[in-house]
């Protein structure tokens, strides 16, 4: 697999795990964050629409 191939990190460089230990940057829990390298894209993509999910979240409670 080519590197332009791989489903990238959501990653924007804010990296702070709030109490739930989810990043209040990417959205990603800690162990999300730890395992992104070792993941297959499929995986990738289930954080991913996990991530989308969290982020709503907390879009809406503001």
């Amino acid at each position: 697999m080519r590197v332009a191939d791989k489903v990238r990190s959501p990653c924007v460089s804010i990296c702070a795990l709030d109490d739930n230990d989810t990043c209040i940057g990417c959205h990603r829990t800690g162990d999300e964050i730890t395992r992104w390298s070792q993941m297959s894209n499929e995986e990738r993509r289930e954080v991913l629409e996990k991530v989308a999910e969290r982020e709503s979240r907390v879009l809406i409670h503001r």
